[in-house]
């Protein structure tokens, strides 16, 4: 520029020598791009300029001064690196050419306008690049899971838990109960049941054989209460009653009576018409905490792991554990009141409930009565665990020795994953006074594939009522008698929300010598069933 030059001409000078600049980059820019195709000939992903041709009018009128092609002809400095969307970035970055003793442009402000662009037509913003998301997918919500929709059983807001057979807990993984789902209004109802055909052949000489019907319905109904509240109403029937009072053959399996005179041996009692009739109401209390209230005429107090037919490990189990009555015998009890608190983790209960077992007569109601009590302390650290302990004091639980009360206690390990479904427990229960029997449980059922099931269960318990007749020699003696089954089940998908089971299993057990002579050396069983479901 010329010295003492008046303002405006020094001025003039400066936007030639700028635009001088700028067109012998458009020229170089041209020719570097003149053999790529349209769709590449972008200065910068973000800035949607459209690409620079070699116009007639730049070249006609080139810069007088040598300068700035030396410059362009040096080495360019190397271009800063791109910042991530979050933080400032300049609007153009600095190219081959231009002179760094420009000053750089305001932040998101325009670039200069280029050689043959029309100085008026307004530069599009940079488009802002898409921030990859960290928050997980809520599967759950997506599909409609039974469990997350308004007042049905609930499963923690973190699915470590889901609700079992009465207040108890299963795994998460294991989900809530498979149902048919109709709202009502405000409520939501879940229809659930099954029929469940089998023919077994119980071996050796005490051993029988027999076809029979095992069914159960359940409705459940529930309902947001507002306020953190919420109700849950359910409903268990079975028409168990209709295969007769002496039930089915279960060899080595004891408990109740068909008569009201004699022990039920080697037989498995049949379930009352009610087998619940509850109600349960939770209320919040704080950030992932509650209260409830459960109970009713019918219902399963605070005691044991959760009830066989309800336990994804023996979903497809023909027969009852032969250690029924040492885990889960008062799944049925006329009167329970139980309290507790819950967290998504854990859950501590106390019920009070009747502790006399169901009486022969399988059609009715009992009295209620609140003779007896239990405290349970359940665990759910993962979707994957399910751990409980508990304790109960009850009374004259068997109709033929009301003299005699009993202490149990238990521990279980229910673990679910990838189609697997597990449990492990231990009983201790004592009978006062007495002695204390103990009894092991183990059961698995493994879905391979949609159609395919693998299950079995291991058992070994101490039974003091294998021989209930006075006059016999072996009478209230403690055999140690262990039994393992398993099985194999197709399942189908019928129309509409039924499924089918075809299976079979087969049992084997091991006993004390001394068992021979009425059980045999080494007696195997066998059935065959046909499970029809609903919501499975």
């Amino acid at each position: 520029m010329i010295a003492g030059a008046p303002a405006p001409l020094m001025l003039l000078f400066a936007k030639a020598r700028l635009m001088t600049r700028y067109q012998l980059l458009a020229a170089t820019a041209a020719a570097a791009l003149l053999p790529v195709s349209a769709a590449a000939q972008t200065m910068d992903p973000g800035m949607h300029m459209p690409a620079p041709t070699p116009a007639a009018k730049p070249r006609a009128k080139p810069a007088p001064s040598p300068k700035p092609v030396l410059k362009a002809k040096a080495k360019p400095k190397p271009v800063a690196k791109r910042v991530t969307p979050s933080a400032p970035a300049p609007a153009m970055e600095a190219m081959p050419g231009m002179d760094p003793a420009l000053p750089a442009p305001a932040e998101q402000a325009a670039p200069p306008a280029m050689p043959g662009m029309d100085p008026a037509m307004p530069m599009p913003a940079e488009a802002p690049a898409a921030t990859p998301t960290t928050e997980p997918t809520n599967h759950a919500a997506l599909g409609q899971d039974m469990a997350a929709m308004p007042g049905m059983t609930h499963v923690a807001a973190d699915l470590a838990y889901a609700d079992g057979s009465g207040t108890s807990r299963i795994p998460g993984n294991d989900g809530a109960m498979h149902g048919l789902h109709l709202p009502a209004g405000d409520w939501m109802l879940m229809l659930h049941g099954y029929a469940w055909g089998a023919y077994t052949d119980q071996g050796g000489p005490r051993g029988d054989n027999e076809a029979f019907v095992q069914s159960m319905a359940m409705l459940t109904a529930s309902h947001d209460l507002g306020a953190g509240a919420r109700i849950k109403l359910q409903s268990m029937l079975s028409l168990d009653p209709l295969m007769g009072a002496k039930g089915y053959p279960n060899l080595f399996a004891t408990g109740e009576t068909a008569d009201g005179v004699t022990h039920l041996v080697d037989r498995q009692h049949p379930h009352d018409l009610f087998m619940e009739l509850s109600g349960r109401i939770d209320m919040d209390i704080g950030k992932g905490a509650s209260v409830f209230v459960y109970g009713g005429p019918v219902a399963e107090p605070a005691l044991g792991p959760p009830a066989f037919m309800h336990r994804a490990s023996a979903q497809y189990l023909p027969l009852a554990p032969i250690t029924h009555h040492w885990f889960d015998s008062t799944h049925i009890s006329y009167g329970v009141v139980t309290t507790g608190i819950a967290t998504p983790h854990f859950q501590l209960e106390g019920s009070v409930f009747r502790g006399r077992e169901p009486d022969q007569y399988r059609w009715n109601i009992e009295t209620p009565k609140l003779d007896s009590w239990s405290v349970r302390a359940t665990w759910t650290p993962s979707p994957a665990w399910a751990l409980q302990v508990s304790h109960g004091r009850i009374e004259s639980p068997e109709q033929l020795e009301p003299t005699r009360d009993e202490a149990r206690t238990t521990a279980s390990v229910q673990y679910a994953k990838h189609g697997l479904s597990t449990t492990v427990a231990f009983s201790a229960k004592t009978n006062l006074p007495g002695r204390t029997l103990t009894a092991w449980l183990a059961e698995a059922n493994w879905d391979i594939d949609r159609h395919h099931t693998l299950f079995g269960r291991a058992e070994n318990v101490a039974n003091d009522e294998l021989f209930p007749n006075p006059a016999d020699p072996l009478h209230d003696q403690s055999f140690r008698v262990s039994k393992v089954e398993g099985g194999y089940a197709y399942r189908l998908k019928l129309p509409g929300p039924f499924g089918l089971a075809l299976g079979g299993a087969l049992a084997a057990y091991a006993k004390p010598s001394a068992l021979d002579a009425a059980y045999g050396d080494a007696p195997v069983s066998y059935t065959l069933f046909a499970k029809l479901s609903l919501g499975q």
